[in-house]
């Protein structure tokens, strides 16, 4: 997650960005052995309140789709420098959590929302050679363990006990990293990840250069050697497909959220357009395993 993807989205609002030529890009991945998931759908993605992340809530029962975007950061926490939100998960037994980050400082704070409504704080303090960012999260199927990921070309995700589940966090303590899923391969720019099983991510990359697995912009699946926890685990990363890439003006996409839904077994990723048109025709792309 990064903030010009906010700074972009205010100037094309305010009329600063101009339209980009008009042109229809589409690129998709060559149909191989391991491209399993094919897209059903889409829907239109607002640019403000759709933009970062989205996620499947099953409890309450009949609960809503919840999204994040610049426009979803409520006015006290940005005021408090927290000014980044990034994609979000829903515990399996209700409890939805936002990350988020500020652009300084030695800290990431997770913002946490119980069944009942409550609202609650969880800061993590940055360990050593920690990146400060805080792009997206992901709750284990056992609603014990939360990973989270940096930016940039990484070959770790970090692992938390979830905050508000797990019932070693408090929100007046620091919350600590448990351990590491070390990958077998570097992943670059990961903007989400959900977990499709208990040991299975599958995540959104918005690689802009393509080098890592011959593809921008690469939907990745994620193999645990063990389900996360307490100790360290190692990740086998494969690059199913590229996500897709269509819009009516031409220029630069950024892939965004993820969100995986067991209940339809459903995928949906958040696709942003280049330019005005990320205000036009940007989307949530739907996916099911083929």
């Amino acid at each position: 997650m990064r903030l010009r993807t906010w700074q972009r989205c205010h100037a094309v609002l305010t009329g600063v960005v101009a339209l980009a030529t008009a042109a229809v890009l589409s690129a998709a991945a060559p149909a191989s052995a391991a491209d399993t998931w094919n897209e059903t759908g889409s829907d239109r993605a607002d640019p403000l309140s759709e933009s970062q992340g989205l996620t499947s809530v099953e409890v309450p029962a009949g609960s809503t789709n919840r999204y994040t975007g610049i426009g979803t950061i409520p006015a006290d926490v940005s005021g408090r420098g927290w000014n980044h939100v990034g994609d979000p998960d829903a515990s399996y037994n209700g409890y939805y959590i936002e990350p988020y980050q500020r652009d300084s400082g030695s800290a990431k704070m997770f913002r946490v929302q119980a069944p009942g409504g409550a609202w609650s704080e969880y800061v993590h303090q940055l360990s050593a050679g920690e990146a400060l960012n805080n792009s997206w999260v992901a709750v284990s199927p056992d609603g014990q363990w939360m990973l989270a990921g940096e930016y940039g070309t990484m070959s770790r995700f970090l692992v938390f006990p979830t905050p508000g589940v797990n019932g070693s966090t408090s929100p007046s303590a620091n919350l600590p990293q448990a351990s590491t899923v070390r990958l077998d391969h570097a992943v670059r720019d990961v903007q989400g990840c959900d977990f499709s099983g208990p040991t299975t991510l599958l995540c959104s990359s918005d690689d802009p250069a393509g080098t890592l697995f011959g593809m921008t912009k690469p939907l990745l699946q994620i193999d645990l050697s063990a389900t996360p926890g307490g100790s360290d685990v190692s990740g086998h990363v494969t690059a199913l497909r590229q996500l897709p890439l269509r819009s009516a003006c031409s220029g630069t996409f950024e892939s965004e959220g993820i969100d995986y839904d067991r209940r339809t077994g459903t995928l949906r990723v958040i696709v942003l357009s280049p330019g005005f048109c990320v205000i036009t025709d940007s989307k949530t792309y739907r996916f099911s395993r083929g």
